[in-house]
């Protein structure tokens, strides 16, 4: 079974952090491995990879006329690539050697139609004493209670993830009026494609936690304005999935269940027992995100028009 795996990347100041990432992919232990690198739209980064990785076999290059944002780019690059399965990591993320091996094997042994692995934080500066591992979400990692090993989940995070290819292709890829595109704060990237699929084919993604890629954190990922305005945006994000897939809204409440009634209470014992101040400020915060994110999807509630978002959604250039 052929892979290929997809890595996009966009400006110059993260290409140091895309070639660890393409190093990593290269050193994959896995045979027959395909690479497809995607710039979006940004020449002089595209003619620097092709330099450095323009004459290796079995690696694909290819360049957006224009920045069309990173659900778009993951989408051509999945056209664009040969193998049976498409495996999906982000340009700031690290690998380890057996990571398409594991999520090859799960494919070789099960009747998968998708498959994900675990996103571990890499934190490049000091992890903040206040950053509970409930919302490692927010920075695009696993997070508390995020499932057990080889369970099936709706969805994994986009640094860690592959498709049969045909069936990603068939459910239409990713949404590009989801995902990073400049300045655009709308999330939920990972979960329509995904309800989509289970929608047209029944099943979910097999979450292997074997199959381990490290995500890095910089430094304003640290940051506490920064978490609680990304936290509101995922609210919002929120808001746009339950009108464009209103089955999405389970998902998002059992989590909730589980924060408020499991992992609250633990934590309140916890400090009981032995406080400190890092458990106080992480309770706290906790607190603290849940609200942005609340306020987020009002914010939703009030700023998106079912009807006219379903248009844009719908009209050719509604991306």
């Amino acid at each position: 079974m052929k892979v290929s795996a997809v890595v996009c990347t966009y400006a110059m100041d993260r290409y140091d952090v895309f070639s660890d990432c393409v190093d990593s992919v290269l050193a994959q232990t896995y045979d027959p491995l395909e690479i497809v690198l995607v710039v979006d739209g940004n020449e002089a980064v595209f003619e620097r990879v092709q330099e450095d990785y323009g004459d290796l076999e079995d690696v694909v290059l290819h360049c957006n006329d224009e920045n069309q944002g990173i659900s778009y780019s993951r989408t051509r690059g999945a056209e664009i690539a040969t193998g049976d399965v498409v495996a999906f990591i982000d340009d700031d993320a690290v690998a380890e050697n057996d990571w398409v091996a594991e999520l090859a094997r799960v494919y070789d042994e099960t009747d998968a139609i998708a498959v994900g692995g675990h996103v571990a934080p890499d934190w490049v500066t000091t992890k903040p004493d206040f950053f509970p591992e409930e919302f490692y979400w927010l920075v695009g990692c696993d997070e508390r209670g995020m499932g057990e090993h080889m369970e099936e989940l709706r969805n994994t995070y986009g640094s860690n993830i592959s498709f049969r290819r045909d069936v990603f292709l068939n459910v239409g890829g990713y949404d590009e009026n989801t995902g990073r595109h400049g300045d655009r704060h709308i999330q939920a990237h990972e979960a329509p494609v995904c309800i989509r699929m289970a929608n047209e084919y029944g099943k979910g993604v097999i979450y292997n936690t074997d199959a381990v890629v490290h995500h890095k954190l910089f430094d304003y990922r640290g940051e506490f304005r920064w978490l609680v305005f990304r936290s509101f945006w995922q609210g919002y994000s929120k808001r746009i999935m339950d009108l464009l897939l209103p089955e999405s809204k389970g998902d998002k409440n059992e989590y909730l269940g589980q924060l408020m009634l499991e992992f609250v209470p633990d934590r309140l014992s916890a400090l009981v027992g032995k406080p400190s101040m890092p458990k106080a400020k992480q309770l706290v915060t906790i607190f603290v995100f849940t609200a942005a994110v609340g306020f987020g999807y009002l914010y939703g509630l009030i700023d998106v028009d079912r009807s006219r978002l379903i248009t844009e959604t719908d009209s050719p250039t509604g991306n």
